[in-house]
């Protein structure tokens, strides 16, 4: 008899909600958490002068049943634990006796499951942290509104999208950000399969869906909101963002590392070596390096005193086999490699005191030993390179010439410099690297035109190799000017924002790969007795500037070559290296500022202001159907005034040498000017002894036919030789930016 109470009171609840009102008042409560008598009228849209009697009836019946409680200081009235567990029951009575049959879920586990509300709320709890109170609730919203559609065919991103519009129907819009499904639409992926003119085929198809993918993530989990918005308004520009958490933009190479270790890869379907024993394994490891490290890094790769570090192998090598191996490395390197990749050539002696590493990985001497071998191995790159490009240049890898004093006076030294000048002369193709400066001696350059110097711990191998670029981020130095309003102090307080926003980047990646190296970049990472071979602490960190020449004639409504607008530029620069000086502790000391070659952050961030400000308003560089800000230092010069630049490019240059702390590539355009071999080193002489330029290159446009496989010099319109039109390819290395 004692159990009749319970029985009692189970009846109770029952009658509870046995009447539809109750239970709508019940639902209600559970969806608002707690609501005022007269909320809860106007909810269930009830009279307060008719309806009152009815609705104090019905309430009160509740509050007896025990499944709600009142809050008389807060006039509120709450669900009872019993009271949300009642109405649990009843929604799972509910399901059973109404749920329509077949209603399957096709999962993101490419699994059918049966619909079930618990399963979202776990998700909510799980991916976004959502409280599970507002979990269950936001569930519950999602089923009634799932059955009540009626929809036959339900899937997984469906089921989300209607979660995250609940989510923020309800004002959870940053649980709903967590939430978010990465991935590309349906349009995309079928347009991505219809590009008939895509390079790469299905490899690079997948490339580009898995950056796509990447992309979204870390603008939507990685970055902070002002850094994410920052970069898709373009105000900054964050290069290469769909891999800027799993790989460095560029990788200084130590050869010596491998020539003694050996190539360790964890892949055992990838050629793999002990320490090389000749010239022919030498080049195996090499390209093997090369080829590995490629998938690991965003940019480029250079591999610095290639000759150098290659000359003990060449030891009683007759010349001719030995160019034919190099002839096939070199090809090789160009069809199979993922990045750019850059070979700079030591001309004549370069680190002679240092051991050298022979055959077996045995020190045999110093690289002072073998300077004819080195300077041999220069001459056939050169040689090989001519050759290679006698119709269609052959852009990739990239041949640095790094020269000292030495090299202009030995004799054999300028007879390769000689050679390497022809090609220039014709082609343009390679990068020349003065080596004069004091604190250049041991510099290592990169093709895209960063450097590193000994400005670390003072050790150059150290500093320069087993290193590189972390990345980049560029600022839009126009968008700063329209913003600034022509007010100087608003402009550099904007400009310091926009730095700090591209600092805290660059430090949130050096985060990531520190964090996920070991992982994302098993190869560059690898260790041997403790030393891990990428030196990632000393990485270079970039802010690059866009558009710096225009933001200037912007501000000052003047010529960026005007007296006033160069003070401004020096004012700008100031600004900028007091913010390096500054925030180097917290952000890294080689956080250095740049005006770096980028087409892609040049031409996305001008076409950005022109949909903001209208095309005549903004100063953008290039034709109005591809607009770009500069990020290229050009030099022009006319024939006439041969073998000097006007003084004043120089001057200004030499004004703005503040943002060539992190490298600085020069472009000198040749435009139609015809010279002589012996011409144009006068001119590279002239160039690094009497007005200081430390890296540069020479620009010469040329127009490549696929159906005779000839190129000529110039923009040409119609192959002069078979009449073709649509067979024609323009190289011009910095067409844009």
């Amino acid at each position: 008899m004692s159990g009749l109470p319970h029985r009692a009171r189970g009846v109770k609840v029952l009658k509870a909600v046995s009447s539809p009102l109750r239970l709508h008042i019940l639902n209600l409560l559970f969806d608002k958490s707690a609501l005022s008598y007269t909320e809860l009228m106007n909810a269930l849209k009830m009279n307060p002068t008719r309806d009152a009697g009815k609705f104090a009836y019905h309430l009160k019946f509740l509050l007896k049943a025990d499944l709600v409680e009142a809050d008389a200081e807060a006039k509120k009235y709450y669900l009872t634990e019993l009271g949300k567990m009642v109405l649990d029951v009843a929604d799972k009575v509910e399901k059973k006796a109404v749920k329509p049959r077949g209603m399957l879920v096709r999962t993101s586990h490419f699994t059918l499951e049966e619909f079930d509300a618990n399963k979202i709320a776990n998700s909510l709890i799980r991916e976004a942290k959502v409280p599970p109170e507002i979990a269950q609730k936001a569930a519950k919203e999602a089923e009634k509104r799932l059955f009540k559609s009626k929809i036959k065919y339900l899937t997984a991103p469906l089921v989300r999208e209607v979660v995250n519009a609940i989510l923020i129907e309800k004002g959870f819009e940053d649980y709903r950000h967590k939430l978010t499904r990465l991935g590309m639409p349906v349009y995309e992926v079928s347009a991505l399969l219809d590009m008939k003119d895509a390079a790469g085929g299905s490899s690079a198809m997948l490339l580009r869906a898995g950056d796509a993918v990447f992309k979204e993530y870390t603008l939507l989990n990685v970055f902070p909101r002002d850094v994410a918005d920052a970069h898709v308004a373009g105000a900054i520009h964050v290069n290469d963002i769909g891999t800027w958490i799993l790989k460095p933009n560029e990788v200084m190479h130590d050869l010596r590392f491998f020539f003694q270790h050996g190539l360790k890869i964890a892949s055992p379907t990838q050629f793999s070596h002990g320490a090389p024993k000749n010239f022919e394994t030498a080049l195996s490891v090499i390209f093997n390096v090369l080829l590995c490290a490629s998938k690991e890094v965003n940019v480029m790769q250079t591999s610095d005193y290639f000759n150098v570090f290659l000359a003990p192998f060449m030891k009683g090598i007759d010349a001719t086999q030995a160019k034919e191996k190099l002839r096939i490395f070199l090809l090789n390197v160009h069809q199979h490699a993922e990045s750019t990749l850059g070979l700079t050539l030591s001309i004549p002696k370069f680190v002679a005191d240092k051991p050298a590493i022979g055959p077996e990985g045995k020190v045999c001497g110093s690289y002072g030993d073998f300077a004819e071998e080195s300077l041999l191995l220069a001459l056939l790159l050169i040689e090989i390179l001519e050759e290679e490009s006698t119709s269609k240049p052959l852009l990739n890898p990239k041949i640095i010439i790094k020269m000292n004093n030495e090299a202009l006076v030995d004799e054999k030294a300028r007879e390769v410099l000689l050679k390497a000048h022809k090609i220039a002369s014709t082609k343009g193709l390679l990068y020349f690297a003065s080596m004069l400066q004091k604190d250049g001696k041991c510099a290592v350059f990169s093709a895209s035109g960063i450097s590193l110097k000994a400005d670390l711990t003072g050790d150059w191998e150290t500093d320069t190799l087993r290193t590189g670029c972390l990345g980049a981020v560029t600022v839009n130095m126009p968008r700063i000017a329209y913003e600034s309003g022509k007010d100087a102090n608003k402009f550099f307080e904007i400009l310091k924002e926009r730095c700090e926003l591209a600092a805290r980047a660059l430090k949130i990646k050096h985060a990531a790969l520190k964090q996920h190296g070991n992982n994302t970049l098993p190869f560059i990472m690898q260790n041997s007795n403790g030393d891990t071979y990428f030196r990632l602490e000393n990485c270079l960190m970039l802010i690059n500037f866009a558009g710096f020449p225009e933001a200037v004639e912007v501000f000052c409504e003047k010529d960026s070559t005007h007296e006033e607008a160069i003070k401004f530029s020096e004012e700008i620069i100031k600004s900028v290296l007091a913010f390096k000086h500054k925030f180097g502790k917290k952000y890294g000391r080689r956080l250095f500022p740049i005006v770096l070659h980028s087409p892609e952050a040049s031409e996305r961030l001008a076409q950005l202001d022109i949909e903001k400000y209208g095309v005549a308003k903004v100063k953008f560089s290039g034709p109005r159907e591809k607009p770009f800000y500069t990020t290229t230092k050009r030099l022009n010069f006319a024939a006439e005034n041969f073998p000097y630049i006007p003084t004043e490019a120089i001057e200004k240059e030499q004004k703005l040498k503040g943002f060539n702390i992190g490298g600085n590539l020069h472009v000198i355009e040749m435009a139609d000017n015809e010279f002589s071999p012996e011409e144009l080193m006068k001119l590279t002489e002239h160039l690094i002894k009497n007005q200081g330029l430390e890296f540069f290159t020479y620009n010469r446009i040329s127009t490549y036919c696929d159906n005779c496989r000839k190129s000529w010099t110039g923009t040409l319109h119609k192959c002069p030789s078979c009449g073709s039109i649509s067979t024609l390819t323009i190289f011009n290395r910095f067409a844009s930016s």
